[in-house]
């Protein structure tokens, strides 16, 4: 059987990918859109690293003949041309870091929705297994690092490149014998700094990897606030993310000592090799083999020089880190869900409403011989040869104990997965020749488990249907019995319900999912023990409404509650992923069995209640 490969197997935290610098390469497609930004960014980048250039020739000018008693004017004349080279630095550097911050958040917010997008079109298998607080700091934590990249170190890297060149003609123009010293003693200088370099972008990683873990472990605590408390595990909590935040900032601390290290290396070395060129180039002016201004020129390019290496040395750390940040939002986008579209997918046809004296009733949905096994879980079948077929305007009830495998039957109508061997058809089309989305457009769903949205009472239930207006929205909710409630919150359908509804009961969440559901107005209603979190009071409502609601409508009840059942076209009887029984409550009372063993449960219990 084919499983979609687990995020978490081609990226583990613990050991993140080793960052290598032509992995950039695929944030070019982001990149080349921009051709005009990126030219302007480009020529604004040799203007400033051209006038860097220039300076050295302007500061020679200005020592050599600047203080000339002879010619006065040779003063104002170096400190206009001084300044006429800075303007222009001034120009450059603007344009530089203008267009080139563009490029980087321009890059950056497309990266993300492309992300994103491709999170959305994902099979729920995927999430099964990846950590979701992860996945979060991947597309903010990382993709900040490549808008950093981006805008800064990549330019910087090629503004040192070109002043590294520059500057080493420059050099060579002005002194061959003191370029000569120079080069021989630079490459000894950066040895110790690039070792250093492997040091600190090594406990830079472990840095990140820690951080993308203290954020997931925040995201998982607070989804499960009411948990932690209610088993009143705050304390062990607190320890746990203590140790974590602990943890994190002891990687910090040696990445910054790495850092320290190296910046005081790179001082004594860069300053040591100055004082061996100055003794020299001293000794030159003494015996007038050179000026002071060139020797004074040839030590701004040699600072030009030493400083664009070490630059480059430590942006070789950087591009590092970004590569290690595109490989894992690359493996992100190049994860396949295990649900393809087809390339010319089939469209549903249309299912008409349903005829009071229909003679021949449609098969909206129909399993035939279906066998299923949950990716996580392959060896063990949900579903097995398992044949369904539901008739246009048909109430079908599924019950039976947990894990027969009611739910499944809804994952798989909803194509959030394929079956391993069988067909699933919605009136007569194969669901893997569809379009996920088109399947999923005929289907309304009530979750057993309802997802509230950190947003308005208007906003959660017009979510079934985008294009609804206000007043369809007020009908759903009183079509699920959620008006009286909602004009008694501090202001109605405005209300903002807060992070998954917490300002909710239980109750009051599901009768806002089936609202949310019957705004859709699907022809085919899943409901999955809608009415569970409910009293008997409000359950009594809610199935008024939704019997009223399922006219024109096909039918699919998971229930564990019979009572809720029990007026069902048919019930069918699951166990083990087989269907062991089908019939009208009063059949299936009547008949020896699971079905008959819940009933007399229940209604036992609840006549002893009474």
């Amino acid at each position: 059987m084919l499983r979609e490969p687990s995020y978490l197997e081609n990226q583990s935290t613990a050991s993140p990918p080793k960052g290598e610098i032509h992995l950039i390469a695929p944030l070019l497609e982001f990149i080349l859109p921009y051709k005009s930004q990126c030219v302007l960014a480009l020529l604004s980048l040799i203007l400033a690293s051209g006038a860097v250039l220039v300076l050295g020739i302007g500061i020679q000018h200005f020592v050599d003949t600047g203080f000339s008693p002879e010619h006065p004017s040779a003063l104002y004349q170096s400190l206009f041309f001084l300044f006429l080279v800075v303007s222009f630095l001034a120009i450059g550097s603007f344009g530089r870091f203008y267009f080139v911050s563009w490029i980087g958040e321009r890059l950056v917010a497309d990266l993300r929705k492309k992300v994103f997008s491709h999170l959305l079109s994902l099979s729920p298998n995927f999430f099964e297994t990846a950590r979701v607080g992860e996945i979060v700091s991947h597309i903010t934590t990382d993709s900040t690092l490549l808008q950093v990249v981006t805008s800064t170190s990549i330019p910087i890297a090629l503004r040192n490149i070109l002043m590294l060149v520059g500057g080493l003609v420059m050099l060579l123009l002005t002194s061959l014998k003191l370029t000569i010293i120079v080069l021989l003693v630079t490459p000894i200088a950066l040895v110790p700094v690039l070792l250093y370099g492997r040091q600190v972008r090594k406990l830079s990683k472990a840095s990140h990897t820690r951080l993308a873990q203290l954020g997931g472990s925040i995201e998982e605590t607070f989804n499960a606030i009411r948990t932690s408390q209610a088993f009143c595990h705050e304390r062990e909590d607190r320890r746990t993310f203590s140790k974590q935040t602990e943890a994190s900032f002891k990687a910090a601390l040696r990445q910054i000592t790495a850092r320290a290290f190296l910046t005081v290396t790179l001082i004594i070395l860069v300053f040591g090799a100055i004082s061996l060129v100055l003794w020299i180039g001293g000794n030159d002016i003494i015996a007038q083999n050179i000026s002071a201004g060139e020797l004074t020129s040839f030590l701004f390019y040699a600072l030009v020089v030493a400083g664009s290496a070490g630059a480059l040395s430590e942006i070789v750390g950087d591009l590092q880190r970004a590569a290690g940040a595109t490989e894992r939002l690359i493996q992100l986008l190049n994860t396949q869900s295990l649900i393809k579209t087809p390339r010319n997918p089939k469209r549903i046809p249309a299912i008409a409403q349903p005829s009071l004296f229909p003679t021949e009733r449609q098969k909206i949905l129909d399993f035939n011989a279906v066998d299923f096994a949950y990716p996580s879980r392959p060896k063990q079948k949900a579903l097995k040869d398992f044949s369904l077929q539901i008739e246009q305007g048909e109430k079908v009830a599924l019950v039976g104990p947990s894990g027969a495998g009611k739910s499944t039957v809804f994952q798989l109508a909803l194509r959030f997965y394929d079956p391993t061997k069988g067909k699933i058809a919605i009136n007569g089309c194969d669901l893997k020749q569809a379009d996920p989305r088109d399947v999923r457009h005929h289907i309304a769903l009530v979750p057993q488990d309802p997802f509230i949205f950190s947003a308005t009472v208007f906003e959660n239930i017009h979510y079934g249907q985008p294009s609804a207006s206000r007043k369809d929205v007020e009908a759903a909710a009183k079509a699920s019995a959620a008006l009286e409630f909602i004009e008694k919150l501090p202001e109605g359908f405005d209300t903002h319900l807060g992070a998954k509804g917490i300002q909710l009961s239980g109750g009051q969440r599901q009768r806002i999912a089936i609202a949310r559901a019957l705004l859709k107005n699907a022809p085919l209603l899943l409901l999955d023990e809608a009415t569970s979190a409910l009293d008997a009071t409000n359950e009594r409502l809610v199935q008024q409404a939704i019997s009223h609601s399922m006219e024109g409508r096909t039918t699919i009840i998971i229930a564990h509650r019979l009572a809720t059942v029990q007026k069902a076209d048919r019930i069918i009887v699951m166990d083990q992923g087989k269907i062991i029984a089908v019939g009208t409550h009063a059949d299936l009372v009547a008949q020896e069995g699971i079905y008959q063993q819940l009933a007399n449960l229940e209604f036992l219990e609840e006549s002893k209640a009474i």
